[in-house]
C-alpha cells in the first residue's frame, strides 16, 4: 500500500499557511507521501480533482485545509481517511496516525 496525504488548500488561507510549517514533515515522518494541492494551481488541482470530488462532491463540507489520505493517488485510488482543518503539530500527527492505523 502506497499511502499519500493530499493537502487541498488555498493560498489565501491563513490556517493553511500555518499548517505548511509542519504538515509535510509530519506526513513524511509517518512514511506517507505528501502532495500539496493549492486550489489556485489549476494544473495540479485538475490532476487530483477527482479525489477531492469523490470525498466532497460539492465541496460544501471540506475544511481548510483538507488532507485526504489515499492509496495510489496516481491511479485507481482508494480514499482511506481524512483530516480536516488546522491542528497543532502533535494533534495533527495523532490524527494522521489514527487514519493510517485504521487501515
Amino acid at each position: 500500500m502506497a499511502l499519500a496525504v493530499i493537502k487541498f488548500s488555498s493560498e489565501d488561507c491563513g490556517i493553511c499557511h500555518k499548517m505548511s510549517f509542519y504538515d509535510r514533515k509530519v506526513s513524511e515522518e509517518l512514511g506517507l507521501e505528501f502532495i500539496d494541492v493549492k486550489m489556485q494551481d489549476t494544473t495540479t488541482y485538475r490532476k487530483y480533482r477527482k479525489i477531492l470530488l469523490t470525498q466532497y462532491p460539492d465541496k460544501a463540507e471540506m475544511g481548510w485545509p483538507t488532507y485526504i489520505i489515499c492509496d495510489t493517488p496516481e491511479g485507481d485510488f482508494k480514499i482511506v481517511g481524512e483530516v480536516k482543518g488546522g491542528h497543532p503539530k502533535g494533534e495533527f500527527r495523532t490524527r494522521l496516525q489514527e487514519v493510517v492505523s485504521a487501515n
